[in-house]
């Protein structure tokens, strides 16, 4: 019986200890109520809300542009209409060659927000239901996490200019850290909800 007794204690400790982290870290993830989709990653030291855009070619012909955005942004049904429609993106001629843009579409279709589990990533893809919006910024996600932001800080800001230049104020943006204490918006300074 004391035998018996010595094997289980020290599994009854261990199973308890698990047991409370858990409790604890679920705790954590319930407490930020308006960030549920963030959960506990918050205090982890390494963050990522969307996989980064990894692609060289990708990240070579649209990020000579503007930011390379994470597929992980939109699903793939938008960007294969973006991707379709690079003669007039967004009032610029963006064409590629045919092997080029085949290559980008599947990549960003590969990583879209409906085909990834990274992040908030599966988040985007459940606020859209069937929308295929071309612009990140015309989310629901994006119009909720958002919405505080007064545009004229950012749209009459010459610093930023546009909410599409998520670099601009998201210090982290290249390395898929949209981290909203981490946001600093020129001239303004650090931005806080």
């Amino acid at each position: 019986m004391k035998e018996i007794q010595k094997t289980f204690t020290p599994l009854v400790i261990f199973l308890t200890l698990v047991m409370t982290i858990g409790l604890t870290l679920q705790a954590c993830a319930y407490e930020d109520d308006d960030d549920d989709d963030e959960g506990f990653s918050r205090f982890l030291p390494a963050r990522m809300d969307f996989r980064p855009a990894d692609d060289p070619q990708y990240r070579e012909e649209c990020g000579a542009c503007h930011l390379a955005y994470p597929p992980g942004m939109l699903p793939a049904r938008s960007w294969q209409r973006i991707m379709s429609g690079l003669e007039d993106h967004f009032g610029e001629n963006a064409e590629l060659d045919a092997q080029t843009a085949r290559h980008i579409t599947e990549y960003l279709s590969a990583n879209a927000a409906d085909r990834s589990h990274t992040g908030r990533a599966p988040n985007i893809a459940r606020s859209l239901g069937v929308d295929a919006p071309l612009r990140f910024t015309e989310t629901r996600y994006f119009l909720r996490k958002h919405h505080e932001i007064p545009p004229r800080l950012v749209v009459n800001n010459p610093d930023v200019e546009s909410f599409s230049r998520c670099e601009a104020c998201h210090t982290g943006a290249e390395r898929g850290d949209y981290d909203e204490h981490q946001v600093r918006i020129p001239g303004v300074g650090r931005w806080d909800d």
